[in-house]
């Protein structure tokens, strides 16, 4: 039973929107199934609250599940549509090839030129406050020196000592410096107000230098020992690292975010500058800058400098920076994290800053080789555009082609204009219709032929007898099958009177046309001459009744056998011999003569002509090279009716002898053609001898029956080969 009309359904396949895979009508199942359980779910929500909650995880998952079926479905009748044109489908290829790993090479070249940059910039940060610290390690040692110096000469190493042994540039009015003599639990120091003194760890037994970790605040110390001191002598300069050392550190290269509280398990790139210190910083910039920050908060240096040009975009690289817990000694590779936030150019600047002028010259170079590289895959993409054009365009026109054989139009030819694979394809296509047209205008000429041969086979068909008037003393039997549409065999039954019949048997040369036209030939000349020697023969016995007083019978007896003993000559006419009845022998010359004027010289026939005279039994035939008939007589012997002479229209002047036999009630005469014992298989031929047993054993029988069980034999002889020559049998039983 149908739910949808088949016009509906013939509309929407029309339109391409019927579905026509199971993924398809599964979707369709689910989508209806849901809007079922949706409608349900909107009826039952006031009437049965329960029932509508518990469908609501089924309205929900059937919509997912429905959506992404669909979404399955879409996407292969995408790729159905896109992936249809070949020219699609290259250009997909093309982007797979080509495109795509172009684009992942930028992408990689990308992320290794932003890696480098962050790389780069952390590079600058952290070999920038490396040198700072270096410079606070040298001055640190010539203190230590100086105040080793002092405490040898027996000066006390209070307060002022140290502020005196403190360098007086402007960079060490932020640093703190601290001394340790002897056993002194409290450090002299000296520093900025209200710096905040640290303590001397258990750790410090040697020069150190690094950045340190004290009350959740970030330092850069440097810890001095001189080995030439008397007396345990330890000199610490510390100076916070804040927002004035990172303005003075890596001010030039862009903002500069530190997070004093990251710890190793945090991510480099979760590292963030508030959006409020950046408008605190902006809004600040007027105000008294003291130098503090609050402990533990991140702060932010530095501006974010313009950009140069539309490609000139803002990065960010994350920068960990390895602390020393000031308490404990631990060292964390991560205790602390910084983020730059600065442009491409500002690096570039500061990477090429060593080569001054020359900078120049490797922008120009590198900008040259981006060119160079531009321009080599804008070609790229131009030969792949231009090959896939000549791919698609001769596919086109195989399509179109082939639509012209599709409609019969086999005349189409393909333009060939290119010399590769493609073209050489279209030469076999035009090459292959050329065949099928040629092909079919032979097949068009056979078909003609054939019609042509089917009305030769009609009229041929009409030239055999088809009602034979048997005479009272013999009865006869014709048969024929052609090995192809027309015969070349012959055989004809003539009843000249009441009493006589004329029976002829035979076998043009040849198959086909040529062989069917010269038996119509043979046919009516046979009839004609046959025909007309009747009136013939009676103005010769009126002629003679009249010079022999009516004794004519004895003399036409007469020149008959001597027609008959002498044989008949081109040379000898018909009216020279006086009384001349019509005779095989007569006949025979005359078709020889017709034949041989009229024939090519390769065209000639064999041919048995007999007649029979009903009142004396007797049998006059004449054979023209034709297979000798078989005469079995009643009282079981076998005679062969040989006598004649060559065969018909290959020589002119052929003497042709007849003879006579006298046909016993019993006797049965079997005219064949070499159709009947030629054929061979792989015992040899059928042979006489099969074929006078085959007749011997079923002579009793009627003669169309024993025609049935000759051929029957000759088919079973040939088996599935094909009939190699035309089969034609002529029976003759007197009575």
């Amino acid at each position: 039973m149908r739910f949808i009309p088949l016009e509906l359904e013939s509309t929407l396949r029309q339109k391409g929107v019927w579905p026509e895979s199971r993924l398809a009508w599964a979707s369709l199942y689910m989508i209806a199934l849901d809007l079922l359980l949706f409608a349900v779910q909107l009826l039952t929500r006031s009437v049965l609250p329960r029932v509508s909650a518990s469908l609501e995880g089924w309205v929900t998952s059937l919509s997912i599940l429905a959506v992404i079926l669909f979404m399955i479905a879409g996407a292969r009748r995408l790729r159905v549509k896109l992936l249809w044109r070949l020219r699609n489908r290259l250009i997909v290829t093309y982007v797979f090839i080509g495109v795509i790993p172009v684009f992942l090479l930028v992408v990689i070249s990308i992320i290794a030129l932003y890696l480098f940059a962050g790389q780069f910039a952390s590079f600058v940060i952290t070999s920038d406050i490396a040198t700072h610290l270096r410079s606070m390690e040298a001055s640190n040692h010539i203190i230590a020196h100086s105040l080793a110096n002092q405490s040898l000469s027996g000066l006390r190493l209070d307060s002022g000592v140290v502020g005196l042994a403190r360098p007086r540039r402007p960079e060490w009015s932020r640093r703190q410096v601290c001394v340790w003599y002897r056993d002194e639990v409290q450090p002299n120091c000296s520093g900025p107000e209200g710096a905040i003194p640290f303590d001397s760890p258990a750790f410090i037994t040697a020069d150190f230098r690094d950045i340190v970790r004290d009350h959740e605040r970030l330092y850069l110390r440097v810890a001095t020992a001189p080995v030439a001191a008397p007396e345990a002598l330890r000199v610490i300069t510390s100076e916070p690292l804040d927002k004035n050392l990172v303005q003075e550190i890596a001010g030039d290269l862009g903002q500069v975010v530190v997070s004093p509280n990251a710890n190793a398990s945090q991510s480099f790139l979760s590292i963030r500058s508030e959006q409020t210190i950046a408008a605190g910083n902006k809004a600040g910039s007027n105000e008294k800058d003291t130098g503090n920050d609050r402990a533990g908060q991140t702060f932010s240096a530095g501006t974010i400098p313009p950009a140069e040009n539309f490609f000139d975009r803002q990065v960010a690289f994350p920068i960990p920076l390895q602390v020393v817990d000031w308490s404990t000694g631990e060292r964390q590779r991560a205790g602390a994290l910084a983020r730059v936030e600065t442009r491409p150019s500002v690096l570039y600047a500061r990477l090429f800053a060593a080569l001054g002028d020359y900078a120049q010259g490797v922008e120009y170079i590198l900008f040259s080789i981006a060119i160079v590289f531009a321009v080599i895959e804008l070609f790229a993409l131009w030969i792949g555009t231009r090959l896939t054009r000549s791919i698609t365009s001769s596919v086109a026109q195989l399509y179109q082609a082939t639509t012209h054989v599709n409609r019969a139009d086999f005349s189409h030819r393909i333009t060939v204009t290119s010399h590769d694979q493609l073209a050489t394809l279209a030469n076999s296509f035009n090459s292959m219709t050329a065949s099928i047209e040629r092909l079919v205008q032979e097949q068009k000429e056979k078909q003609r032929l054939q019609n042509e041969l089917a009305i030769a086979q009609e009229v041929q068909a009409q030239l055999f007898p088809k009602e034979i008037s048997q005479l009272e003393s013999l009865e006869v039997h014709g048969f024929c099958r052609p090995a192809r549409t027309v015969s070349g065999d012959y055989y004809d039954f003539l009843t000249l009177n009441s009493g006589k019949m004329i029976l002829a048997v035979g076998d043009i040369s040849g198959k086909g046309i040529s062989a069917a036209l010269m038996m119509a030939t043979i046919h009516s000349a046979v009839r004609a001459y046959s025909i007309e020697g009747i009136p013939l023969l009676r103005q010769a016995e009126s002629a003679l009744q009249s010079s022999h007083g009516g004794d004519s019978g004895s003399s036409i007896v007469a020149h008959r056998e001597a027609a008959a003993s002498t044989g008949f000559r081109r040379g000898a006419a018909l009216s020279e011999i006086p009384g001349a009845e019509v005779s095989p022998a007569v006949l025979l010359g005359l078709l020889n003569h017709q034949l041989y004027e009229s024939t090519p010289d390769a065209k000639y026939a064999t041919l048995f002509l007999a007649i029979y005279d009903s009142a004396t039994r007797r049998l006059t035939y004449s054979n023209g090279g034709h297979l000798p008939p078989i005469l079995l007589c009643h009282d079981g012997s076998v005679h062969l009716l040989d006598c004649g002479g060559s065969v018909v229209g290959l020589i002119d002047n052929v003497d042709f002898r007849e003879a006579t036999v006298e046909l016993h009630p019993g006797d049965l005469l079997v005219s064949y053609t070499d159709g009947v014992t030629e054929p061979e298989n792989d015992y040899g031929e059928f042979g006489e001898e099969r074929l006078i047993q085959l007749v011997r054993e079923n002579r009793h029988l009627p003669l169309p029956r024993i025609t049935e069980i000759v051929t029957a034999a000759v088919d079973d002889w040939i088996g599935d080969n094909e009939q190699p020559d035309d089969v034609t049998l002529v029976l003759a039983r007197a009575r």
